[in-house]
């Protein structure tokens, strides 16, 4: 599992957390550990997810990703 934090420009209240929440826990290979206004925690399977697509999971949702740092 690879670590992600991602930094998301555009978040502004709880609707924004929770939308972004659920496109990402709809995702196989995919474990949210924290989504807040402005950032997301989470670990990623490589084998099943790419960063590209859990970046457009949350374009997708109105936001701009960034990532903040992987391990």
């Amino acid at each position: 599992m690879t670590t992600l934090t991602l930094t998301i420009d555009g978040m502004s209240c709880g609707h924004c957390v929770m939308s972004v929440q659920k496109a990402l826990r709809a995702m196989d290979g995919v474990d949210v550990e924290q989504v807040l206004i402005g950032s997301a925690a989470l670990q990623y399977d490589e084998s099943k997810r790419t960063l590209d697509d859990i970046l457009e999971a949350v374009r997708e949702q109105g936001f701009q990703p960034h990532p903040a740092a992987t391990a």
